[in-house]
């Protein structure tokens, strides 16, 4: 953190929850109207893209400094665009700025302050309270709802394009070797293996320090929202380039938001190979993800068509896998032995029990194991049973998620 006025140039994008929704925050950079400088320029474009995707505004304004000229600049900016505006006054961190935080009703631009202080989170909550209150539950539609939806994600120029070509037979998007020619994401329907599933193209997610023009980091929200709303994402590495950090970012977002995942390694018909080269480099990806490896691998040349419906048939596995449900008796028949066999460790005399686990009713599977003294469970035990779980029933390519209740 800084306080020099323009630190913040590249984007920042994450996944958060709030009383059971979810959502993206992106954090834009400072907004200064008139400046020659070209970055500021840059910033001013990629703003006004994230105010048109946005569903909710949160105008920063400083109770330290008071009202500027700036923020009345950036008023008239955020007025024309007819979106629930919320004024978060920053810096609150005493009684006599909160009610300091009033002058800024002059901008007109919302009926709504929240006085807050960052450095310790101070009225957060009730700013949370209501910027979810604008997020409508969406119907759902049943027959809609049965197709597994499939999002071909990852960073430009991997070949995500050439490989929904490829499994469609025919050019249904754009492919150049120029990174970024996919700006918006694309939607077909498919049939494959006697199944219906939607394939989703989106542009290509590069790093925050290289997005550079509005018309990418529109991309990059548009492939964000396909992620989202996807079931299972296929993220599409460069076999040249490997698991790169921006890689580890997309497929860390799509676990936050419990979305089933594949990691496709392309272009597998450039790499130097010898026998062992797979499981080398399939080893050295499980490296890099940790608790993360249980996401399968595939290596696939687009060019050949060597694996792609390896791919599509995998990731419609991964989608039936979100689905599984396992019988209560089951569950506690076979991990009930594994804690039988080695039972949780005593925490401060505490003698954990745990006596019954049951699978929850969620869309991506969570299972609660009921026990005397949930808050006692170590995260080294809470993994051997998720490792458990898997072990017994699979779930490869699902995030798992394990909860421990009072019994």
């Amino acid at each position: 953190m800084d306080n020099e006025s323009g630190v913040t140039r590249d984007r920042h994008y994450g996944y958060a929850e709030w009383n059971g929704k979810q959502f993206t925050v992106i954090d834009t950079g400072g907004y200064v109207e008139g400046s020659e400088d070209i970055f500021e320029g840059e910033i001013r474009k990629q703003v006004k893209e994230a105010l048109g995707e946005a569903n909710v505004i949160l105008f920063m304004v400083d109770c330290h400094t008071g009202l500027h000229g700036l923020d009345q600049d950036f008023a008239n900016v955020v007025r024309e665009l007819k979106k629930p505006v919320l004024i978060v006054a920053n810096k609150a961190d005493n009684t006599e700025k909160m009610y300091m935080a009033n002058e800024f009703y002059q901008l007109g631009i919302s009926d709504q302050i929240f006085p807050v202080a960052s450095v310790n989170g101070s009225g957060t909550g009730d700013l949370l309270d209501e910027v979810v209150n604008h997020f409508e539950d969406e119907p759902e539609d049943e027959e809609e709802n049965t197709v597994p939806r499939i999002a071909i994600v990852g960073r430009p120029n991997v070949g995500k394009s050439s490989f929904l070509n490829a499994l469609l037979g025919k050019d249904r998007s754009i492919v150049t070797n120029i990174a970024g020619t996919t700006r918006d994401a694309l939607d077909t329907r498919y049939n494959l293996f006697e199944k219906d599933f939607i394939l989703t193209d989106t542009a290509g997610i590069r790093k925050k320090a290289k997005v550079k023009e509005d018309i990418e980091f529109y991309s990059v929200l548009r492939a964000i929202q396909a992620l989202q709303n996807s079931d299972v994402c296929i993220v599409v590495l460069d076999a040249q380039n490997g698991l790169e950090a921006q890689d580890l970012n997309i497929i860390n977002l799509a676990h936050k938001y419990r979305k089933g995942c594949v990691i496709m390694v392309n272009k597998w018909d450039l790499w130097q190979k010898d026998t062992n080269s797979a499981a080398e480099y399939q080893k050295h990806i499980a490296e890099k993800l940790g608790p993360l490896s249980y996401i399968p691998v595939v290596f696939t040349s687009v060019m050949n068509k060597q694996r792609i419906f390896k791919t599509i048939e995998l990731a419609l596995q991964v989608a039936e896998n979100i689905k599984l449900k396992i019988p209560t008796s089951q569950l506690n028949l076979k991990i009930g032995k594994e804690i039988e066999n080695y039972p949780p460790p005593s925490v401060r005399g505490k003698h954990i029990k745990i006596k019954y686990i049951t699978q929850l009713s969620t869309k991506a599977p969570t299972f609660a194991f009921f026990c005397n003294h949930p808050k006692d469970i170590r995260e080294a035990y809470e993994r051997f049973l998720l490792n458990k779980v898997r072990e017994h029933f699979g779930f490869e390519g699902v995030p798992v998620k394990l909860v421990f209740k009072q019994k």
